[in-house]
């Protein structure tokens, strides 16, 4: 495991650090979508507009964050933030706000066909049609006189967690070879990786966007947490990556196989020249999501939904997103 420090990315002014983040929405119009994206904005903000709590419902709790100020002065570092399969970025308040403290804009979009309440295998698999929200969403932002003049375009950073994780590494010029994964699902069919895809019926050869190219040159760093399809990616796109990567594993007794990149698991820590790999524990995968409600573990139970809220013992799960907003703002 390495300690990170790559580049002091996200400084925080005294003003910064006393003021709730800005906060605001816009509706993408992107051309390979057919309606629009949602996007969301989390900024250091200039003034205080109203408070609004963000994420709000029975299962997560929400983020304070002021509707709508105007963006505070400087240039900034803007950090793209990809979620998981069937998560959403409101649910990622907790290290966007965090971000915002250290002087980040974070730009997140709702993948759509992946998104909470909308999440496809088919249209999930998409993984270049995700990458494609963030290239355009950063395109929109850099063309809107708002904000471009505050974003300091040679610190865009990526973030995704899970197949954001996979869309993340894409953005940085990784690819992924569809008949691979169905080999490998053909071993492990309810592996993480394959058994909501193939409860779909989704073939990864013949599904679009799996393998494509979504580079994008202005992302100079990518820190990627559980990334998943590690086990699948093209050999020749591993020495392509110009971009810093950093692999973050959650857990050890309770890791995810199907998203280990270490050594018990497709390795890729090792296989992606120069990459940066932490390993954080004890944790498990969906120590990731935001804080829970109280009951909400049993709601989730009730209906007999993924154990979302549900840590191993011992794990503190704001404990451990401190230390992830540490690693990040580091990697970044």
């Amino acid at each position: 495991m390495i300690r990170l420090a790559i580049l002091s990315l996200i400084v925080a002014t005294p003003a910064a650090a006393e003021m709730l983040p800005g906060y605001d929405r816009f509706e993408l119009v992107a051309a390979h979508r057919a309606r629009p994206v949602d996007a969301t904005m989390w900024y250091p903000a200039a003034a205080a507009t109203y408070p609004v709590a963000i994420g709000r419902g029975p299962i997560f709790e929400p983020v304070e964050a002021w509707m709508g100020p105007a963006l505070a002065e400087g240039a900034h570092p803007l950090v793209l933030l990809s979620h998981g399969s069937g998560g959403n970025a409101d649910a990622l308040g907790w290290l966007s706000s965090s971000l915002v403290a250290r002087g980040a804009i974070v730009l997140a979009v709702n993948h759509p066909g992946s998104t909470t309440g909308d999440s496809s295998p088919r249209r999930a698999i998409d993984i270049a049609a995700r990458a494609a929200d963030l290239s355009e969403a950063l395109d929109a932002v850099l063309a809107d006189r708002a904000f471009s003049g505050h974003v300091d375009t040679g610190r865009v950073s990526v973030v995704g967690f899970s197949l954001g994780g996979t869309t993340a590494l894409n953005l940085a010029g990784l690819r992924f070879d569809g008949a691979t994964q169905d080999m490998r699902c053909a071993i492990a069919a309810e592996a993480a990786d394959c058994g909501f895809f193939l409860r779909g019926g989704v073939v990864f050869a013949d599904a679009p966007g799996f393998a494509a190219d979504a580079r994008d040159k202005r992302i100079a760093h990518v820190v990627a947490v559980d990334p998943g399809f590690g086990g699948a990616v093209v050999e020749d796109s591993l020495h392509a990556v110009t971009s810093a990567v950093t692999l973050i594993n959650l857990g050890e007794a309770h890791r995810l196989p199907a998203v280990d990149v270490g050594p018990r698991g497709n390795d890729l820590a090792a296989r992606l020249p120069g990459a940066r790999y932490q390993v954080v524990a004890p944790a498990s995968h969906f120590t990731f999501l935001a804080p829970c409600e109280a009951g909400a573990a049993r709601i989730l139970a009730d209906e007999a939904e993924d154990p979302i809220c549900t840590d191993p013992p011992g794990v503190d799960r704001r404990a451990v997103h401190a230390h992830l907003v540490d690693t990040i703002a580091a990697a970044l």
